[in-house]
């Protein structure tokens, strides 16, 4: 079956390789094209992302650096790969051909500067999120104990994002970030994201969170993350499905899809460790839901739910 990821890192680790690793094959990225064509990975979204060790006046240009292995890596080397930059190019993708689209995981990189944000989209960037999981000049991450929420900057961007038809992620904003987003955002989404009702980490989603996102017919994607999904450690596919269960039952069915964050986390779901894996969760999920309920969790529910 199909399958649409909202998110993973293999960009932040090929960066940090200083562009050693060979997208195409690399044993060191769990999103390789081989794996991704393996597991049934039909469009895989590649987030940059900035750690907050890099000195300011350099983040910009780690983002740069990002893009520019995007375009040489990713795409150059496999012309399997497809650039996705319009929400109409999903539906263009050839049977074989992998779609990938750019997001940026926190603006720390554009400090206030509108020109920056224009530039990122011009070079391909289809969903922003404002924050990791810091502060910056546009809103707090859910690890800042101020909790603040969106600055003056950061309802900026949303309107950006609204006027050109990107999505806004509330995967790392503070609980007021998010509700600030939710007031004024046309396009929000979670691109990696569990329940804190079964797993209570920072970084997922109060019911009141999930319940106010699925109302909006805004997506909420599940991360195969084991500390998001199982406190104590030792996350199973089961217990990454019991994440989807309650998100159906809090009315999301038809909003749920797939936020892998593969390359980007330290431990794995057992099953789950790559993107060629990717069918183990499919087949888990229907021996008990239908069909078309699965396809939905899969990509259905996504292409539905994107822009037009």
């Amino acid at each position: 079956m199909d399958i649409i990821d909202l998110h993973c890192d293999a960009l932040y680790k090929i960066w940090e390789s200083g562009g050693k690793l060979a997208y195409r094959d690399s044993e060191e990225l769990e999103t390789n094209y081989e794996r991704l064509h393996a597991g049934g990975v039909i469009v895989q979204c590649f987030a940059l992302f900035v750690p907050p060790a890099v000195k300011e006046e350099h983040r910009f240009q780690a983002v740069l650096d990002q893009i520019h292995y995007f375009y040489e890596e990713v795409l150059g080397n496999n012309k399997e790969m497809k650039q996705l930059t319009d929400w109409s190019d999903f539906d263009r993708l050839q049977a074989g051909e992998i779609g990938a689209m750019l997001t940026l995981e926190g603006v720390d990189a554009l400090g206030t500067d509108l020109h920056k944000l224009h530039l990122v989209h011009r070079l391909g960037v289809r969903s922003i999120g404002m924050t990791w999981n810091n502060a910056n000049l546009a809103a707090d991450g859910v690890m800042e104990p101020r909790g603040a929420g969106l600055t003056a900057w950061g309802k900026q961007i949303v309107a950006f994002n609204n006027e050109h038809k990107l999505l806004t992620d509330v995967s790392h904003i503070s609980e007021k970030a998010f509700w600030d987003v939710l007031e004024l955002a046309d396009y929000p989404i979670a691109s990696h994201s569990n329940a804190k009702a079964l797993c209570d980490h920072p970084r997922n989603l109060t019911d009141e969170q999930a319940k106010a996102m699925f109302a909006k017919g805004a997506m909420v994607h599940v991360i195969y993350n084991p500390p998001f999904t199982k406190k104590g450690g030792g996350a199973t596919i089961t217990d990454l499905i019991n994440h989807i269960d309650h998100y159906c039952a809090l009315g999301g069915v038809r909003h749920i899809g797939l936020g892998s964050d593969l390359d980007g986390i330290s431990s794995h779901i057992a099953g789950l460790e790559h993107a060629g894996q990717s069918q183990s969760l499919i087949e888990e999920l229907l021996k008990k839901y239908k069909e078309d309920e699965v396809r939905g969790f899969a990509t259905g529910n996504f292409l539905r739910c994107r822009p037009t």
